[in-house]
């Protein structure tokens, strides 16, 4: 991790430590006011919109957003787009999934975020995002209503129970801007509305003051220790706010840095050719969407990043269109997966990617990506740049070697592969896994990701090699699990490619793996025959003598009658075993997979799979 990090964090756990750190974000500051409402309604700087008159969308049914309100107002939430669990009003604090109830009255600094009684702190995040306000102000503004007043009482319920610097809302400062950003929307959105009183501005004011104060003093832990989207969503946040509440003490100095700071996390993060460092789709969606909001709101001000930020979200749409089934809008589960979707202008899927891929590109090129606009755009102010031209989504072999993604789109048939040598952290042990996509149907998949804090055989399961559409040697995964989130022993890519011929589209690609069991070497090649819907997968080992070579193939039950599957090696055939694993479509959902796995004692086994 370099001696950058490694200094900062033990420079940071002394201070925290110590109580210095504490001491550093102080409790019940004295109220303090900076600007009258009727002064901020009439000068306001400019956002995506002026208030809910800027949408015509009046009259326009959805049967699915009225469902989803109605289930809000009825005081159920939703986690990471999946459960739905009815939530107490006023609380704001306990996790739902243990029951644990934290103390408010702690400071965040003193609170752990993986902890075995607690639960999954997530459970406890997810509510006090606020990102059930975009379901209530799309609801009004189809639907002709005015619920400010429920809107700004949920609000004032949070500041109730969520004293400044305390309690677990405030242990992530991702969560904290994350809420801004939904407060904001809320207070243009409802800008006219009477329900807005003097009193009730000027409480909320005062608390987007200070969590923006948290955020800036607790940057560079975003910055240094964790390095990915969110210090990406913080800087935002800062460069956010230094537009939007220019009469804050701080204002200037937070756009300036806040600017500064998310260029170069931009340029650090993604990768030349648009491949994301966190090696996950969905937190390359997430950076997707801080894109168009910056962008968006750059634009509204008249002002222009590096030129770098434009390329690399680019760069980033190249990547996702060509990684995304053409059906059902959908991408591969590839990395980890915490359910995050930060703004959902729309009733799509959350694994469906065409909303948010549509708003970026229409922001960089005044076009349309998939014949058609969807409503995120409109929620981003409709400000486009026309930098680039527009993307053509077409049949082809596709490779993005910095971030190890290599994908073939053919006659309603995509083979997506993923074979990276990492400079930034992995995600999961996942090297060249095989994700195979029929007719909008994802027929060998990615099993997910399930919950980060759960029982150690399921953190092994979704997050190693056993999830994934590749070998495993006995019980070992590719890579040494660390603690947390950290992997020892990175696997690394020695070649990677296409090559064609009249008949076959081919892909081979090399890693060095299993560093614990020796000096491994995994070679995979995959072909891919262009007059039927077959291919074949090769797999050699060497240095791993003794070992048993475990071929696995992970298929949604209901797609079994799909697939057949046809193995052999050089000596007797492998034994076939079926089982039935764990898949997790989004963040805390358990769903049954059928696992296909195919053993042997030689170093090497071909596979010849048939889909229907």
């Amino acid at each position: 991790m370099g001696f950058r990090y490694v200094f900062f964090r033990v420079f940071f756990e002394f201070r925290r430590k110590s109580g210095l750190l504490k001491r550093a974000f102080p409790v019940n500051p004295p109220f303090k006011k900076w600007i009258s409402l009727p002064q901020w309604r009439t000068s306001a700087p400019a956002f995506f919109f002026h208030s809910r008159k800027d949408f015509p969308f009046s009259g326009q049914s959805s049967q699915v957003l009225k469902e989803k309100a109605e289930r809000i107002f009825n005081g159920e939430v939703q986690f990471f787009q999946g459960e739905w669990k009815k939530i107490a009003a006023e609380d704001w604090t306990t996790n739902p999934s243990t029951g644990y109830q934290y103390d408010v009255n702690q400071h965040w600094t003193t609170i752990p975020d993986f902890h075995p009684d607690y639960g999954d702190i997530k459970y406890v995040w997810e509510r006090s995002r606020f990102s059930f306000l975009q379901t209530i102000l799309r609801y009004d503004a189809h639907f002709g209503t005015d619920s400010s007043e429920w809107v700004f009482a949920q609000i004032e319920s949070w500041i109730r129970n969520n004293p400044i610097n305390r309690g677990p809302n405030y242990r992530c400062s991702q969560e904290t801007s994350l809420r801004v950003f939904n407060w904001t929307l809320a207070l243009y959105f409802y800008r006219d509305a009477a329900s807005l009183k003097e009193e009730r501005f000027e409480q909320i004011l005062f608390y987007i003051y200070w969590q923006l104060r948290h955020v800036r003093d607790n940057i560079h832990f975003s910055r240094i220790a964790v390095r990915n989207n969110h210090a990406i969503t913080e800087t935002l946040a800062l460069y956010t706010a230094g537009l939007l509440f220019p009469f804050f003490d701080e204002a200037a100095e937070w756009k300036s840095s806040g600017k500064k700071w998310f260029e170069e996390e931009i340029a650090y993060q993604i990768y030349e050719d648009g491949t994301y460092l966190q090696f996950s789709f969905n937190y390359h969606r997430v950076v997707v969407q801080l894109l168009t909001w910056a962008i968006s709101i750059a634009n509204h001000h008249n002002e222009k990043f590096k030129d770098v930020v434009y390329q690399r979200a680019y760069q980033s749409l190249m990547v996702l269109t060509n990684s995304q089934d053409s059906i059902s809008g959908q991408l591969p589960n590839y990395g980890a997966n915490d359910g995050s979707l930060f703004f959902q202008w729309n009733d799509a899927d959350f694994r469906d990617y065409r909303p948010a891929l549509d708003a970026l590109h229409f922001v960089l090129t005044s076009g349309n990506a998939y014949g058609g606009e969807f409503e995120d755009r409109r929620w981003f102010g409709l400000r486009a740049s026309g930098k680039f031209s527009p993307l053509r989504i077409v049949d082809g072999v596709f490779t993005f070697p910095h971030g190890g993604i290599y994908v073939c789109s053919h006659k309603g048939m995509m083979v997506w592969i993923t074979c990276a040598t990492y400079k930034d952290r992995p995600q999961q042990a996942d090297a060249l896994h095989v994700d195979v996509w029929i007719d909008g149907k994802n027929v060998l998949s990615d099993a997910g990701s399930y919950r980060y804090n759960t029982k150690p055989e399921l953190v092994k399961y979704f997050f190693g090699t056993e999830s994934h559409n590749t070998i495993m040697l006995d019980e070992y995964d590719q890579m040494l699990k660390g603690p947390r989130f950290i992997w020892l022993d990175w696997s690394k890519a020695l070649k990677a490619g296409w090559t064609a011929d009249e008949s076959r589209i081919t892909f081979e690609g090399s890693v060095k793996a299993f560093a614990q069991v020796g000096d491994v070497t995994h070679t995979r090649k995959v072909e891919i025959d262009k007059t039927s819907r077959q291919i074949t997968i090769h797999d050699q080992v060497t240095g791993a003598a003794g070992r048993r070579i475990r071929q696995l193939w992970h298929l949604n039950p209901s797609f079994k009658n799909l697939v057949s599957f046809k193995s052999t090696t050089s000596q007797r055939d492998p034994l076939l075993r079926e089982s039935v694993k764990f898949g997790s479509p989004t963040y805390g959902v358990l769903e049954d997979v059928c696992q296909v796995e195919f053993q042997t004692q030689s170093n090497n086994i071909s596979t010849q799979i048939s889909f229907a």
